[in-house]
Order: structure tokens, then sequence, then C-alpha cells
């Protein structure tokens, strides 16, 4: 008997062996893998870097988009297109005087 009982103890150890390397195996899967826990940070912190871009990018359209109905056509705003002369061509009024 006392073989029998060896070999059934063996393959218990070998059984709980193969159970704890799964297991430890999912382990590190989990948490180191590309699904994995940190990997599920990373992709979370960049999100937030890309949807903070994405507002920044909106609020940056928002304003051109204004500037470009200022100029257009159907509504002229004569201070904008005052500033505009003046920046893009260098224009300025005669009672002005310019220092550099």
């Amino acid at each position: 008997m006392t073989t029998a009982q060896t070999h059934r103890g063996f393959g218990g150890l070998v059984y709980l062996a193969f159970a704890m390397v799964l297991g430890v195996y999912f382990t590190f899967a989990a948490v180191q893998g590309d699904f994995g826990m940190f990997a599920r940070v990373a992709i979370m912190a960049e999100a937030e870097t890309l949807a903070a871009e994405r507002d920044r990018l909106q609020a940056e359209l928002a304003e051109m988009q204004n500037l470009t109905h200022r100029l257009s056509d159907t509504y002229l705003d004569l201070d904008l297109l005052d500033q505009q002369a003046r920046d893009v061509l260098g224009y300025m009024r005669a009672d002005e005087i310019a220092i550099r």
C-alpha cells in the first residue's frame, strides 16, 4: 500500500503545483498583461489627456469661428477689421505716432 499512496500523493502534488502555476499566470496576466490593471490605468490617463486636448481644441475652434463670423460679409465688426488691418498690413491712422 505504500507505493499506491506515494503515487496518489505525487499526483495530487503535481495537480496542486499545476493549479498554482496556472493561478500565478492568470494573476500576472490580470495585473501586467495587455488588458491588465496597469494597462487600464495607462489607457485611462491617456484618455483624460486626450479629452483635455479635445476640449482645448474645441475652444480654439469656437474662437476662430467667432472671429471668422465677425469678419464675414453678413456681419462686419469694424473694431476687429481695424485691428486686423493694423496687425497684418501695418496700417495706422494719420493722427497716431509710431514708437519703435
